[in-house]
């Protein structure tokens, strides 16, 4: 039943960006970017992100878009490890607090360090969710929700495209050079 309650978000939410698409207006989703003002570290223009974001990333991170549940391909990692925003490089989430929500999203109780990303309440579609965002950049990486785990009950719940994953030990990502 969870399962197609979260299918049936996502085709919603799928349909609504298309139908705004054929209108040639803005989604509300990127609307609402350009709407809450905040001033962020990382600040590029949208070309500067597409050459360095792959076009999935950039739909992701940048036009607040949602992976298809079950496709991504850090849902069903759990070795050991940190987690980044593919969008600042910086660590977002690690191992330690990653479970199986059963949702088809890496799903996680708490972030590395409060810091690392910011809550922006997110009114689109009729719903009052808050989305999870990388707090040096902005990007969407997700929604957090009231049904997580212990000891906070929450489910950061993520879209793979929006994460690099960095097992423990080797080295943190670094940014390659743009795609010309």
């Amino acid at each position: 039943m969870k399962s197609k309650v979260m299918l049936l978000s996502g085709l919603v939410i799928i349909l609504a960006a298309s139908i705004f698409a054929l209108k040639g207006q803005e989604t509300p989703a990127q609307d609402k970017q350009k709407v809450k003002g905040e001033k962020y570290e990382i600040q590029l223009s949208d070309e500067e992100w597409k050459k360095r974001l792959s076009p999935e990333q950039y739909y992701v991170l940048r036009e607040q878009g949602t992976e298809r549940s079950g496709t991504g391909k850090l849902d069903k990692v759990y070795e050991k490890g940190t987690y980044y925003s593919a969008a600042s490089l910086q660590p977002v989430f690690t191992s330690e607090t990653k479970y199986n929500s059963y949702s088809g999203w890496p799903s996680f109780w708490k972030p590395i360090d409060d810091d690392a990303i910011k809550l922006v309440k997110d009114t689109t579609l009729g719903m009052t969710r808050w989305e999870v965002v990388d707090s040096k950049s902005g990007s969407h990486l997700g929604h957090v929700f009231d049904d997580g785990p212990n000891p906070t009950g929450k489910r950061y719940c993520l879209n793979s495209a929006a994460l690099i994953f960095v097992p423990e030990g080797q080295a943190p990502p670094k940014f390659k050079k743009p795609k010309n």
